[in-house]
């Protein structure tokens, strides 16, 4: 099994950071098996084809638009994520969709695609989540765990992760 946990924003967009800091996270609070890979995705687009090609699931966490309130989870999987990102609002988002068309021309499409979003509070230039948005993290690490737990990969809290609550 080849699982990519990819996070996916821009640091210096506010809230647009949400997908880096939720895997950020995920790697310092979890007990990774070797079968899950993390990667911190960035802004980059078509850099990231190759490190997304042929996976059995692909997790991708970011901030997302979804005419929701602020701090809202969506949970979308597989033929729903292409069709969303045609109307996300940041650059970075339009250079993921292109690499999910390119994979599904070239036959190395994810197996199973599941996109963790959180509704963002803010947009504005600056580093840092908004106190809102940064209280999404956990709820959102728990569906990424959910995800991945619908494929029979467990992953489990750090002892240190579970004192530091």
């Amino acid at each position: 099994m080849r699982i990519l946990v990819l996070g996916v924003g821009n640091v210096l967009l506010s809230d647009e950071a949400l997908g880096i800091r939720i895997v950020e996270a995920f790697e310092t609070r979890y007990c990774l098996p070797e079968e899950v890979e993390v990667l911190d995705g960035g802004t980059s687009g078509m850099e990231l084809m190759e490190a997304m090609a042929n996976r059995d699931h692909l997790v991708v966490v970011d901030a997302v638009i979804t005419g929701e309130v602020p701090g809202s989870i969506a949970v979308l999987h597989d033929d729903e994520i292409p069709a969303f990102f045609s109307r996300k609002v940041s650059p970075h988002q339009l250079g993921l969709s292109d690499v999910l068309m390119a994979l599904k021309l070239t036959g190395e499409f994810p197996r199973r695609l599941t996109l963790v979003g959180v509704v963002p509070f803010s947009l504005a230039p600056g580093i840092g989540l908004t106190p809102l948005i940064a209280g999404t993290i956990t709820p959102a690490l728990e569906h990424v765990v959910a995800a991945l737990a619908e494929n029979n990969v467990m992953v489990f809290q750090k002892e240190e992760a579970v004192h530091a609550r």
